[in-house]
């Protein structure tokens, strides 16, 4: 089996906040409405059972890491895609050529909240991807170095 690979994945809290995610059933949810090719890709190529995440809170009035999960299974066609009611519906992808994908996350635990401005404050994480400028993507690799310090340092887990 590969090293385990560490994930910042957002997931804005009006749809599934940690606190949803560790209610439902074996505390695990399909991570769907991924609508960008590279996140995408990340759990098509990428992402594998066991992987750490840390479980974002994002267009939210405090966003930031609010909990760690893992990844729960592989990868599987997202059915909101097919859902006219969806707002994640894609007309353009048909059910025979899946064009989008989802995987199931389990939460572990709530975490304090590590705000972006601590994030931004702590030098030790200045190149974590989602501070660079510009970075929009709803799921990012984490080094195992920030995984280990935002973990043990920040959340002394």
């Amino acid at each position: 089996m590969n090293e385990p690979r560490y994930w910042l994945m957002k997931s804005e809290p009006d749809e599934c906040s940690i606190d949803d995610a560790l209610a439902a059933p074996g505390a695990t949810v399909p991570w769907t409405g991924v609508r960008n090719y590279q996140a995408r890709n990340f759990m098509r190529d990428a992402m594998q059972v066991c992987d750490g995440v840390l479980f974002y809170h994002s267009s939210c009035p405090e966003p930031g890491i609010a909990g760690l999960a893992r990844v729960a299974s592989g990868t599987r066609p997202d059915p909101t895609q097919f859902d006219p009611a969806s707002p994640y519906f894609d007309a353009k992808s048909p059910p025979e050529a899946p064009r989008w994908l989802l995987l199931d996350v389990q939460a572990l635990q709530k975490t304090r909240l590590i705000g972006l401005p601590e994030l931004r404050a702590t030098s030790e994480l200045a190149d974590l991807t989602i501070l660079q400028r510009g970075n929009r993507l709803s799921i990012t690799p984490v080094s195992a170095a920030h995984w280990r310090f935002i973990t043990e340092r920040l959340l002394g887990a």
